[in-house]
Order: C-alpha cells, then sequence, then structure tokens
C-alpha cells in the first residue's frame, strides 16, 4: 500500500504583508548599499523607503511601519568587527 502524499497547509505558505514587507525591506538593504553608508544619507533613504513601504502595503499600520523601520535600521548597521577595524584605522 502506498504512502499518502502530504500537502503543505496553504496557510503556512502564504506569508502576512508585514512578513513580506520586512523580507522586501532586507532585499533592499542589502541591494541598495546601506549598510555603511553616512547616518544622514541612511536616514534619507529609510524616510523614502518606508514611505514606499506604506503605500505598497496599505494593510500594515503605522506601529508596524516603525517597528520595521527600527528593524532595517539594525540590520543596516555595520557588524562590530567592522565598527571596531574602522575605529582602530
Amino acid at each position: 500500500m502506498a504512502k499518502p502524499k502530504l500537502r503543505p497547509r496553504r496557510d503556512a505558505m502564504v506569508p502576512s504583508p508585514y512578513q513580506e514587507a520586512r523580507d522586501e525591506l532586507f532585499q533592499q538593504i542589502m541591494q541598495c548599499g546601506v549598510i555603511g553608508c553616512h547616518p544622514d544619507d541612511q536616514k534619507e533613504w529609510f524616510d523614502s523607503t518606508m514611505e514606499y513601504l506604506t503605500g505598497r502595503y496599505p494593510e500594515i499600520k503605522a506601529p508596524e511601519i516603525a517597528e520595521l523601520r527600527t528593524l532595517g535600521e539594525r540590520f543596516a548597521q555595520p557588524t562590530r568587527k567592522q565598527a571596531q577595524e574602522a575605529a582602530a584605522v
């Protein structure tokens, strides 16, 4: 007798809008070279990117957008090793 094939649950396969926006933000940070930029440039980039994400994902509320920005800013910080090497030079 053959084993029945297990199907993945549909609700487990579909990410929430928040998860999609978070993943998109992280991808943009990596592609746009924001990591290690001057803080003023990062602020400007995050301002425009968060405005874009707010329009792209209208179902995400303001507190979640603020949380996304915090996550993105943390993600865009250089690693501690790089920061220590830059301080030593």
